[in-house]
C-alpha cells in the first residue's frame, strides 16, 4: 500500500525537488512573472501530453506531436490571414487538422500493422514538410483577436482567475480525459490494450478501432496545443515546436506513464510537463547556455525511462 502511494506521489516529489533546486540557485524563479511564464509554457506541453498519455497507455508512441503542433499553428494562421476565416472557425480548423493527422497515424498502425515508432517518425517529417510548404518556410503573423488572450498575462481586473484561459482549458480537458479513462468503457479498453493487446482482442475489444480513436484524440490535442502556441507567439511558425515531442513524451513518462503500455496518469503527465518547464525556465534565469539546458533535459528523460524500466521489471518479477 505504501509503495502504491509512493508511486503516485513520485511526480509531485520530483517537481518539488527540481523547483527547490532552482530556487536555491536563483530566487527569481519564485517571482510572479516567472511563475506566470512557467504556467504559459506548461500549457502547450501539457495539452499535448494529455493526448500522448492515451497513446502511451495503449502501448503506442507518437513522435509526430511536435510537427502536428507546428502544422496546426500554421493552419490557424493561414486560414485567418490568407482565407479571411473568423478566428473561431480557424481555431476549429487547426484542431481538426491535428485530429486528421492523428487519424492517419492510427489507420496506418492499426490497419497495416505497422510499428508506431516508424509510422510516427515518418509523420514527423511529412507533417513538418507540409507545414513549411503552406507557410513557405516563413512565420505567418496574425492580427490580435480573442485567441491572443488564451495565454496572455491577465489584466488587473481578471487577476481573480489566477491562470490565463488556456490553462483552465487544459485543466478541464485533463479532468474529462481522466474521467474517461477511469469511468468509461473506451477508457478501460485503452488500458486493456496497453496491458495485453492479444488478451484484449480475445475479450472482444475492437483493438483497431480503439487505436484509431486514440491517435485521433492525440492529434486533436496536439492541434489544440498548436492553437495555444499560435496564441502565445501571435504567429503560425512552421519551424516551431522542433523536438517538443520529446518533452511531451518525457512529461508522460515522468508522470508515471509506462512505455510498455497499460499505465499512465493524466495528472501525472501535467506534473511532468511542469517539471520540464521548470527546468527550462530555471536554466534561462540562471543564464545557462542552450546546450546545458538540453543536457539537463536529456538526463531527466533518461532517468525517467530508467525508472520506468525498473518499475516494469519489478512488476514482472512480482508477477
Amino acid at each position: 500500500m505504501i509503495k502504491k502511494y509512493l508511486n503516485k506521489l513520485g511526480p509531485f516529489f520530483a517537481l518539488f525537488l527540481v523547483y527547490i533546486f532552482f530556487v536555491i540557485l536563483n530566487s527569481k524563479i519564485t517571482s510572479f512573472a516567472a511563475l506566470e511564464t512557467m504556467v504559459q509554457q506548461s500549457v502547450i506541453v501539457g495539452i499535448a501530453a494529455i493526448g500522448m498519455t492515451l497513446v502511451i497507455i495503449s502501448g503506442g508512441i507518437d513522435l509526430s506531436a511536435g510537427s502536428i503542433i507546428a502544422f496546426a499553428s500554421v493552419v490557424v494562421a493561414a486560414l485567418m490571414q490568407f482565407l479571411g476565416w473568423p478566428p473561431y472557425l480557424a481555431a476549429i480548423g487547426g484542431i481538426l487538422s491535428g485530429a486528421l493527422w492523428g487519424m492517419m497515424n492510427g489507420l496506418l498502425i492499426s490497419r497495416f500493422k505497422l510499428v508506431p515508432f516508424i509510422v510516427t517518425l515518418g509523420s514527423l517529417l511529412v507533417v513538418r514538410g507540409f507545414a513549411k510548404g503552406i507557410a513557405k518556410s516563413m512565420p505567418i503573423n496574425v492580427e490580435p483577436s480573442w485567441m491572443s488572450d488564451l495565454l496572455a498575462s491577465l489584466p488587473v481586473g481578471q487577476k481573480w482567475m489566477l491562470f490565463p484561459p488556456g490553462a483552465w482549458i487544459m485543466i478541464v480537458l485533463a479532468i474529462l480525459i481522466a474521467g474517461m479513462l477511469k469511468y468509461m468503457r473506451i477508457g478501460r479498453h485503452i488500458v486493456a490494450i496497453g496491458s495485453n493487446e492479444e488478451t484484449a482482442r480475445l475479450c472482444g475489444i475492437a483493438v483497431e478501432k480503439v487505436k484509431v480513436i486514440v491517435y485521433s484524440l492525440a492529434g486533436a490535442f496536439a492541434g489544440l496545443a498548436g492553437l495555444m502556441m499560435m496564441s502565445y507567439q501571435e504567429q503560425g511558425d512552421p519551424t516551431g515546436a522542433v523536438g517538443l515531442e520529446l518533452d511531451v513524451i518525457a512529461a508522460v513518462v515522468i508522470g508515471g506513464g509506462s512505455l510498455s503500455g497499460g499505465e499512465g496518469s493524466v495528472l501525472g503527465s501535467l506534473i511532468g510537463a511542469m517539471i520540464m518547464t521548470v527546468i527550462r525556465t530555471g536554466s534561462q534565469l540562471n543564464g545557462w547556455p542552450t546546450w546545458v539546458t538540453q543536457v539537463v533535459t536529456g538526463i531527466v528523460i533518461v532517468i525517467a525511462v530508467a525508472v520506468d524500466r525498473y518499475r516494469h521489471m519489478k512488476t514482472v518479477q512480482a508477477g
